[in-house]
């Protein structure tokens, strides 16, 4: 046993030795926050600190006996290889929302044993699932202890980095003018009061960014919203004093983070607060008063900033010009230095993200680089590090999926490289992931359908040869925000009201095909909805059409023509002439004469 898995052993009998003391007999370690994010700060990262397990979705369940690690399909063969040898097993699950270790606690305690779960990073939507199952198999569930704090004594504090405002132009919104129609939204649920919890809604809501946690601007901090005033609840010191005058001539005051619990007691009893069950822990539910009533639905929000507005959109071309100015730049000199000096998955990553900080209005990544060579590249959410990484020579498939955050938009790109000699049957999956990128990109629908409808028309290209991938294809993304976003999602979820598709929303379009141990395809851009005029004008409803906002190249020299059809060919010409149009004026040298390359017209 390495050093590693040693330590891994000894965190996990601790665990085990805390649920004794306090006469539990299982402990469920989520990846969530106090505010459900995606990317969480080191505090709340203890399913990895106690697993060894680092992707970004997964669940760790420990019982006195046993412990497991429950996971996608896009996480096995990383899992895998980070568990060996940890005596925690790797239960495997169909998608990041499956539950499947409900069923599994309730198999492994007894009648009259106790579960434990931190109530204060336990989603309110999860908690009722959790506890109808727990009671009918007559099992405690306890949500007022925290069992982490017990075994990791060095567990990071909160994050103190400062909280900065986004000022105009790229904030086209003022903070009052968003505060004053989020009121007028829940006026019109008649609720009096309205507590957000999620990070991200947060940021937009008040025009406020920082860097809390990796790779979206985003701070901690909650808000309690009525129909006066509203108040920020934030770990003191973040924000400066004239930050805090700015904030207060808009009617938003400052109260310490740890007090929001204490705020929403002392509701009064007439209060009648809006939360929505998806985006708010259980724990912070619990804190309402039974006298005041609870009204559950989407945060307004949520859906508010996911329509960009025409200024929002603007500045998100001019983001997605920068960035894919940065991206011929790198691949010039990635096909320059190829066979020239050595080249890793990790050079990769460090010369793409050095170009686009040369560009304005560069603020950072917007989520970790995946280069994945070969069979690499078959895992889709693979990260190369020092210790594991392959290096870029042979022949085969480049899978380089990446993404930047800019003052004026969010980016996020996958593009496939043929390196040396490319094989028919390479060629023939890069091809059918193209089809199903193009397919969906050239859609037109009704307003108001629902995303995961749209989800058939990228995979169908594939289902007709019998191929398929078990991600979703696409998800929202936000302004200078999170690269990932609601309320969309084009994928095989189940459909419900919040997930039409509305003018503004940009959405990702990302077929892909995964041959594990040998290569992966995925070919990525990003959407957005614009009307669309038709002969009928209107008289069958509002229709959308997909605007791409993407502008790179796409590989050509990996397509088997014999696939394609005319008209999708005519999509990539024209694609490739927009792209050379707007690019090539921030270009010179070799990024000038690589774009002029890669957008030759087939």
């Amino acid at each position: 046993m390495d050093a590693r898995t040693s330590t891994l052993t000894l965190r996990i009998e601790k665990m085990r030795d805390a649920l004794q003391r306090n006469n539990v007999h299982a402990v469920l370690v989520p990846s969530a926050d106090p505010h459900l994010s995606e990317y969480l700060p080191e505090r709340w990262q203890a399913r990895q600190w106690l697993s060894g397990f680092t992707g970004s979705v997964g669940t760790l369940v420990v019982t006195r006996e046993r412990a497991a690690i429950f996971a996608d399909s896009r996480y096995w063969t990383q899992a895998e290889a980070e568990l060996a040898g940890t005596g925690i097993e790797l239960v495997k699950v169909m998608s990041g929302a499956a539950t499947d270790y409900i069923a599994w606690i309730a198999s492994q305690l007894q009648a009259g044993q106790t579960l434990a779960v931190d109530g204060q990073v336990l989603g309110l939507a999860l908690a009722r699932l959790l506890s109808t199952a727990m009671a009918e198999a007559r099992i405690n569930l306890r949500t007022d202890i925290d069992l982490i704090d017990e075994v990791w004594a060095e567990r990071p504090g909160l994050p103190d980095s400062a909280v900065w405002e986004h000022a105009a132009p790229q904030a086209t919104v003022s903070r009052a003018d968003k505060l004053a129609a989020i009121r007028a939204a829940v006026a019109t649920q008649g609720c009096s009061h309205h507590f957000i919890s999620s990070v991200d809604d947060v940021a937009w809501l008040l025009n406020l960014r920082g860097a809390d946690v990796d790779y979206n601007p985003v701070f901690m901090a909650h808000v309690l919203l009525d129909a006066q005033a509203a108040t920020l609840f934030v770990a003191e010191g973040k924000i400066d004093a004239a930050l805090q005058a700015r904030l207060a001539a808009d009617g938003v005051s400052l109260r310490p983070y740890a007090e929001a619990a204490t705020a929403l007691a002392a509701l009064p009893a007439e209060a009648r607060v809006l939360m929505d069950p998806k985006r708010v822990t259980f724990g912070l539910r619990q804190a309402v008063p039974a006298s005041a009533s609870v009204r559950e639905a989407i945060n307004p929000s949520t859906l508010a900033k996911s329509r960009k507005t025409a200024a929002e959109a603007a500045f998100v071309r001019e983001a997605m010009e920068q960035d894919g100015a940065a991206m011929c730049e790198f691949y010039a000199w990635l096909e320059g230095a190829l066979g020239q000096q050595r080249i890793t998955e990790l050079t990769i990553d460090e010369e793409l993200t050095a170009a686009r900080a040369r560009r304005p209005g560069f603020k950072g990544l917007s989520f970790p680089t995946i280069a994945g060579f070969n069979a690499n590249g078959a895992m889709p959410h693979y990260r190369a590090t020092p210790a594991s990484h392959s290096v870029i020579e042979g022949n085969g498939l480049l899978l380089i999926d990446s993404g930047g955050q800019y003052l004026g938009g969010t980016t996020d790109i996958t593009r496939v490289w043929g390196i040396g000699e490319v094989s028919a049957a390479q060629k023939r999956d890069y091809t059918l992931v193209l089809k199903g990128t193009i397919n969906l990109s050239r859609a037109c629908f009704p307003r108001g359908t629902l995303s995961p409808m749209l989800d058939a028309l990228a995979r169908s290209p594939l289902w007709e040869h019998g191929l398929d991938y078990s991600h979703g294809t696409g998800h929202g993304v936000g302004y200078f925000m999170n690269v990932h976003e609601g309320p969309q999602s084009i994928s095989k979820a189940v459909p419900d009201a919040t997930m039409a598709m509305e003018h503004g929303m940009i959405t990702s379009i990302e077929p892909g095909l995964y041959r594990p141990g040998q290569w992966g395809v995925r070919i990525e851009n990003l959407v957005l909805n614009t009307g669309l005029d038709t002969p009928e004008r209107g008289k069958f409803g509002e229709m959308l059409r997909f605007e791409t906002l993407t502008l790179c190249p796409i590989e050509t020299r990996c397509i088997d023509l014999s696939l394609m059809r005319a008209d999708e060919i005519a999509w990539l010409n024209q694609y490739h002439a927009e792209v050379r149009r707007r690019l090539a004026p921030l270009l010179s040298g070799a990024g000038l004469a690589w774009l002029m390359a890669r957008t030759e017209a087939i």
